[in-house]
């Protein structure tokens, strides 16, 4: 696998392309286009919120029911969430004015949108920038990148990722882009992700591989513990690589496994680190645990603790916040026997063993604790599972921007 400059526009045959249409911000691009030359196999997850926003409601039709897709039409501003049959009305006549303006057909168009909740789209704006979307797509790595930072709401930086891998004698492209940055715990923020491939690949197995990897990658990572109304991953496949079909239970398909998990934790990671307010990406590390799911589960409680985001954020070594987070988790073990440690570029140290602080130096640890990555290591001595999660550090500025944001 080798990694590559790109996002959305790396795989063959897919353009994008973004503009200023003015739904909510002024003077830059608030809607993208993501449209493929070829029709595609659909894979896609949504938010496990019940109140699921309309292009959520919309996409999972079209991809439980469409034969194909070819594009997908997002606005930054507006979450077109709780808007009742009107809302879901915007989603029809965006799909409606994309397959006019691209020569497509509207079952083949899905929507995106991320902002405030409640608010109605300005549909006439969003048809006069679809008009201006299908006029300016292009095909390089600037379009793409465009497009990604199109989508951005409380985002400081834009999120993409891109990998290459050979099947039976082909190089097949994997692009990536995110937006997320608050609202963020999503189980399936507002988190949105939308992958491209020119693998051939059936529906089928795309869909098992998406669910699968997921578990993984989206659903281990959290900013605030609030899962949106909104949460969408889309996956698109052309086949335009013209590889030979990947079978399941096959090493071809072991390597497109591998590919879109390290596009999926990839963006996973940039979200998370890009938390609303955040200073650093905060990693947690459960090792040794009995079972998978007590992996994920305590390395989930750990990430998500107010309090050990506090710490972090203060350079405090307080591991008490974490041990209290992992003894709330849900999961049993004995806390005797769990060893903690510290990570980053700065070094590790370990903070707790046998049931008592280590004898540790403060300063050490302080310096750990202020590089902009930091991981805490959880040893449960209890098996041979492991799980990763992914959070950020909580700030002063995460009420702030919290507090002014429908304004």
């Amino acid at each position: 696998m080798k990694k590559i400059t790109g996002g959305v526009t790396a795989a063959k045959g897919f353009q994008a392309a973004a503009v200023a249409a003015g739904i909510k911000y002024k003077d830059r691009d608030d809607m993208a286009l993501i449209y493929s030359e070829r029709p595609c196999v659909l894979a896609g997850t949504f938010t496990s919120n019940v109140v699921k926003a309309a292009p959520v409601l919309f996409d999972k039709k079209v991809v439980e029911e469409s034969p194909y897709g070819q594009a997908v039409v997002i606005n930054a501003g507006i979450a077109n969430a709780c808007t009742g049959r009107e809302g879901f009305s915007y989603c029809e006549q965006t799909a409606k004015a994309a397959a006019e303006a691209l020569s497509i057909s509207e079952n083949a168009v899905l929507v995106a949108s991320t902002g405030v909740i409640g608010m109605q789209l300005p549909i006439d704006r969003i048809v006069s920038g679809i008009k201006k979307l299908t006029e300016g797509k292009q095909g390089d790595l600037k379009a793409g990148t465009r497009a990604s930072r199109a989508i951005m709401t409380t985002d400081t930086k834009n999120k993409e990722a891109a990998v290459q891998i050979e099947i039976g004698g082909r190089t097949v492209t994997l692009g990536g882009m995110c937006k997320g940055s608050g609202m963020i715990h999503p189980n399936m923020c507002t988190m949105l992700a939308f992958v491209t491939t020119d693998a051939v690949i059936s529906k089928e197995l795309l869909t098992k591989a998406v669910k699968e990897d997921v578990v993984d990658t989206f659903n281990m990572i959290s900013v605030d513990g609030d899962t949106s109304t909104n949460d969408t991953l889309l996956v698109l496949a052309n086949g335009m690589a013209e590889n030979p079909e990947i079978r399941e239970n096959s090493p071809e398909y072991e390597a497109f496994r591998e590919a879109l998990h390290e596009i999926n934790e990839t963006l996973a990671k940039k979200m998370a680190g890009d938390g609303e307010g955040a200073t650093a990406l905060f990693e947690t590390k459960v090792i040794h645990a009995p079972s998978k799911q007590d992996a994920r589960i305590l390395a989930k409680a750990v990430i998500c603790s107010s309090l050990t985001k506090a710490a972090i954020y203060g350079h405090d070594a307080n591991w008490g916040r974490i041990l209290c987070a992992l003894g709330y988790s849900g999961v049993i073990f004995d806390p005797e026997k769990i060893e903690l440690f510290f990570e980053s570029k700065a070094g590790r140290i370990q903070i707790y063993k046998d049931g008592v602080a280590a004898d540790y130096s403060e300063e050490e640890a302080t310096k750990i604790l202020s590089e902009p990555e930091v991981t805490v290591i959880v040893d449960m001595k209890n098996g041979e599972e492991s799980a990763t999660a992914w959070g950020c550090d909580l700030t002063y500025d995460y009420v702030k921007i919290n507090a002014d944001y429908r304004s």
